[in-house]
């Protein structure tokens, strides 16, 4: 994700690809063709003092995401989050901090477009049906699950209920786990293959029919127009956004 990201900065003619950092050193060979004059770097913060940059984009984990994001914050930069699993508590400190840096801040889990619209056609749809089930299904180098698009469809679908999905009791289980993690009646089920990239497949059921709905990412390069829209409004916002649809929708 970190090389697609920077590709794609880079070739957009009103932006500059000013520093990359990474764990591990980045061989200035491996961007020179994209970014020859980009600051690199192991260490977050001396990347930033180089740079200079106004918007900082991270898709880490939720261990290293926070700390980076608190890193850009207090540098004055405005961060762009692809990471999820994030703590509420820790969502609460990023926003704090941004409103007190006087800058925005976004946070996406999932920055595919086609996903977005996923998510706004369940919650449409979910007033109207008793039952539903969302499968996820995901390259098998992800580290969390359910993933943070399938949490959230599954919160966006409950609040657009305003109550619980349906629940179907199961009398024996063979295997344990298999009818998947639960938010308020909405099961969840995570799948986890060499591959995949992000799929996500929501089944809403009711007496004599079913709606599916569903959104697959075949490559990488689906989250770039997401990532490109968030680096141009994130300055403009103020406090922590969280959500591709609060700038698309509103």
């Amino acid at each position: 994700m970190g090389r697609q990201v920077a590709q794609a900065v880079a070739a957009e003619s009103d932006f500059q690809l000013v520093g990359l950092c990474d764990l591990r050193e980045i061989p200035a060979d491996h961007v020179e063709a994209f970014a020859p004059d980009a600051a690199l770097g192991t260490h977050l913060a001396g990347v930033i003092a180089e740079s200079s940059p106004n918007i900082m984009v991270d898709f880490t984990d939720a261990a290293a995401g926070s700390p980076n994001i608190l890193t850009a914050i207090d540098a004055g930069v405005s961060p762009v989050v692809g990471t999820t699993g994030f703590a509420l508590e820790a969502i609460d400190e990023i926003d704090a901090r941004a409103r007190a840096a006087g800058i925005g801040a976004f946070i996406a889990p999932n920055f595919a477009l086609g996903a977005v619209m996923l998510m706004r056609l369940c919650e449409t749809a979910a007033p109207f049906f008793e039952h539903v089930e969302i499968i996820e299904l995901h390259h098998d180098k992800k580290i969390d699950a359910p993933s943070g698009t399938a949490y959230q469809t599954a919160c966006g679908i409950v609040d657009a209920r305003g109550r619980p999905a349906a629940h179907v009791p199961t009398e024996k289980f063979t295997l344990e786990g298999v009818r998947g993690g639960d938010h308020e009646g909405v099961k969840v089920h995570s799948v986890r293959l060499p591959g995949l990239v992000a799929h996500q497949e929501v089944i809403f059921g009711d007496l004599g029919q079913t709606l599916t709905i569903r959104h697959d990412s075949t490559s990488r390069e689906s989250f770039m127009p997401g990532v490109v829209l968030a680096i141009r409004k994130v300055r403009s916002l103020t406090g922590l956004v969280v959500g591709l649809d609060r700038l698309l929708f509103t």
